[in-house]
């Protein structure tokens, strides 16, 4: 396995693991299959916030999960704060890639000096609530019956990592 920064040429691989979490999970509170007119425009406003997109290959290079994060509110004072996802294979689960995409993305939000990294996450999502306290994120919050999919109501949590970053914040 291999941890890449994924560009267009993945927008397919992409589009199939993104897709198979809307249809079958609720992980993604959507009802539509993305199509690639959307992932273009979704690799556009990555590019342009300068937001990474971080996979997971297998030896064959083939796209076994990835993630990425991108604005929270698009107030200006939120500009230290992203909301991140992160989405693996269904046949690639239980391998720990989860592990690898979060402990990239924490590495990169410092990188480029976020200060707090934001997690929603349906409430029934064990393995990602578990996967996200193991690196010290805490449950800021529930959001109670604001989803509804698969005939039932869903509610969000809200996980937050605060890190060290910046050294110095500014206004403006």
């Amino acid at each position: 396995m291999k941890i890449i920064r994924c560009d267009n040429s993945y927008s397919g691989q992409i589009l199939a693991i993104f897709n198979e979490a809307i249809l079958n999970s609720t992980a993604v509170y959507d009802y539509k299959a993305r199509t690639a007119e959307m992932m273009a425009a979704w690799f556009a406003a990555k590019e342009k916030g300068n937001y990474p997109v971080i996979g997971v290959v297998s030896p064959e290079g083939n796209l076994m999960g990835f993630g990425s994060y991108g604005t929270f509110r698009a107030w200006p004072g939120y500009k230290y704060t992203v909301e991140h996802s992160i989405y693996v294979a269904t046949h690639c689960r239980g391998r720990g890639l989860g592990k690898l995409l979060l402990q990239e993305i924490i590495a990169s939000a410092r990188a480029q000096n976020y200060h707090a990294l934001i997690g929603g996450i349906d409430s029934q999502n064990v393995a990602s609530i578990q996967l996200h306290k193991g690196f010290g994120f805490r449950h800021a919050g529930t959001l109670q019956q604001v989803g509804f999919k698969f005939g039932r109501w869903l509610d969000l949590d809200f996980y937050q990592l605060i890190l060290e970053t910046p050294a110095q914040p500014a206004d403006g």
